[in-house]
């Protein structure tokens, strides 16, 4: 599935005209394109969350020479792009089905780890003096029907007594006193910890204190062939250089080149998601709808749409895109994605949009993360599959990773369901065909709920 959307979504050298790349700090530390013959003892494909925290961590606690190889510049994809979210998720399936995939057992852990994915990324914040402005204390899931409702109910009981996880319920009343109203707020289910932050200043932080550390960054440069030698070093081509390594940590998620290792290739499926931001809201605009909240929100849809208000008063709403990724089809999502925007707040149906852009998230056939080493060769390592949920899940995973290469043995306590590659899509040459008809199944389930 070499680069399944328009070639529109992979130009490395465009940055989207993003809202974060409006209003983040331009990183200070050297990030040159490889264009030499370099070596070192662990090279990184992708220099997003997964591979700039994997860096830091190696740079940092162990002492290793590292060096990290960005196709765009650091930031350029989803860890630069998303709706800045630090919450728990990461999976692609609701929590009631995940208990009943793997086990009440297997989800525990799952969520611990969750969980201190979340309270990760605030302490590498803390340790690394980056800010990234966040907001807000808790995620905000809103029951978009009556009968959401009643499932967020059942959430409630399974996160607080089964899951070890803090949670509220509020009915549509106290939801409206506290957060919003809308036309489409029934109650909500608040679940902590989350926050909000500025997902690009804090890419751009982790691979400023991944560099101070001593990793060496390099951006455009996009890996375009990987070979093994027989005393199993690898050789890292780019388009200008290339780079020498004993072990390789392949870090890509939407956006990666699943073909540079066949052991990667029918894993997993980017979809596209978009986003809008609004020029800022006036205090009345906000009194019109009620809303007193900075907490992340969502609805309770299968295809779910994602809202915060931001430090400056804009508001951003996102939601799935398209199965094409064309500036055509592109410019019918942030259509489809403003109308229902106005439907849901009809106050704010006057508000000017600012910004829009869009980008890829990355599902596995498992619908999980996956994250660990190749059993065919010990000296490569993976980490990806975030399902929209990398902020945190990504930043954990990276440190795994490093802990794992740093120590020479697999971290205790990782989580059986994100352990060892995700298995192949059946039929992988169909995923796009799989994609279509999942969208159309979820939209029409959508409508029952």
């Amino acid at each position: 599935m070499q680069r399944p959307f328009d070639e529109n979504l992979y130009r490395f050298d465009k940055p989207q005209p993003s809202y974060w790349e409006a209003t983040a700090e331009p990183g200070r530390f050297d990030n040159a394109p490889l264009q030499t013959q370099e070596s070192c003892d662990v090279a990184i494909i992708g220099g997003g969350y997964t591979g700039l925290s994997a860096a830091l961590h190696l740079a940092r606690d162990y002492d290793i020479d590292v060096r990290v190889l960005e196709a765009g510049h650091f930031g350029w994809g989803a860890s630069g792009r998303n709706g800045g979210f630090c919450c728990t998720g990461g999976t692609g399936v609701h929590r009631q089905e995940l208990v009943r995939l793997v086990g009440l057992d297997n989800a525990r852990e799952y969520y611990a780890s969750q969980v201190a994915a979340v309270e990760l990324v605030r302490q590498l914040a803390s340790d690394e003096s980056i800010d990234f402005q966040a907001q807000g204390s808790a995620e905000v899931e809103v029951a978009h029907t009556r009968r959401a409702y009643a499932r967020l109910q059942e959430d409630h009981d399974l996160l607080t007594n089964s899951l070890g996880l803090e949670a509220d319920l509020y009915s549509a009343g106290e939801c409206r006193e506290r957060f919003y109203d809308s036309t489409e707020q029934f109650g909500a289910l608040v679940t902590r910890p989350t926050f909000g932050l500025h997902p690009l200043r804090y890419c751009i932080g982790l691979a400023t204190a991944a560099h101070r550390h001593g990793a060496k960054l390099h951006s455009h440069s996009e890996v375009v062939e990987w070979s093994t030698d027989g005393a199993g070093e690898h050789r890292l081509m780019t388009r200008a250089g290339s780079l020498r390594a004993r072990k390789v940590i392949f870090a890509c998620n939407g956006f990666m080149q699943e073909r540079l290792r066949n052991d990667f290739f029918g894993r997993t499926i980017p979809v596209i998601s978009a986003i809008v931001v609004t020029r800022p809201l006036s205090e009345d605009e906000k009194a019109a709808q009620n809303w007193k909240t900075d907490n992340p929100a969502a609805n309770s849809r299968r295809i779910l749409n994602y809202f915060r208000l931001l430090p400056d008063g804009r508001f951003l709403f996102g939601g799935r895109g398209d199965i094409r990724g064309s500036e055509q089809n592109e410019q019918r999502t942030y259509e489809n994605l403003i109308g229902t925007l106005r439907q849901i707040w009809p106050n704010w149906r006057n508000v000017e949009i600012e910004y829009r852009w869009h980008g890829l998230i990355c599902m596995t056939a498992s619908l999980c993360p996956t994250l660990g080493r190749l059993d065919n060769d010990d000296s490569v390592f993976f980490g990806f599959g975030y399902h929209g949920n990398g902020v945190n899940t990504a930043t954990w995973t990276g440190k795994q990773l490093a802990d794992w290469i740093g120590n020479g043995r697999e971290p205790e306590g990782l989580p059986a369901i994100v352990r060892g590659l995700s298995r192949k899509y059946p039929l992988p040459g169909l995923r796009k065909g799989y994609l279509g008809l999942g969208l159309f199944v979820s939209r029409q389930l959508d409508r029952f709920r």
